[in-house]
């Protein structure tokens, strides 16, 4: 019993102990000191998702994860990067799912079908509603 005990509170603790220790990268917490280029990051950075948080863009995530993601953003908007081959590379390292605005493509289909045809039945279904209301 003890030892489940024991397992249970390192389960439990294992996801703070998921930061290293390292310091955060230069320009994770630290903008730009050219404010067009700081512009031009800050409007790359809310439309890539943190790959920790699942939920919010690298611009609003406080995981270190996404320090660094902002920091490489950071250091290739200063060093003349455009910020749609940043956001290639990063698709390229991370996957589509990186990106808020996921390419068309089969694989993604229904990603994109999906409202439409939800859209759909419900004008569907409501139709039907307002037909039986009127009898």
């Amino acid at each position: 019993m003890r030892r489940a005990a024991i397992l249970l509170a390192l389960l439990v603790a294992s996801p703070a102990l998921a930061d290293s220790l390292m310091p955060p990268s230069r320009y994770s917490y630290t903008q730009l000191t050219d404010p067009r280029q700081e512009q031009r990051a800050l409007d790359l950075m809310e439309t890539l998702r943190c790959i920790v948080c699942q939920g919010q863009s690298i611009a609003d995530s406080d995981a270190e994860m996404a320090g660094d993601m902002r920091a490489l953003v950071r250091q290739r908007i200063e060093a003349g990067e455009e910020p749609e081959a940043i956001r290639q590379w990063l698709i390229d390292r991370y996957g589509n799912w990186v990106s808020y605005a996921p390419p068309v493509e089969p694989a993604t289909w229904p990603l994109w079908g999906a409202p439409i045809l939800l859209l759909l039945a419900g004008l569907f279904l409501a139709r039907g509603r307002f037909r039986r209301a009127k009898r």
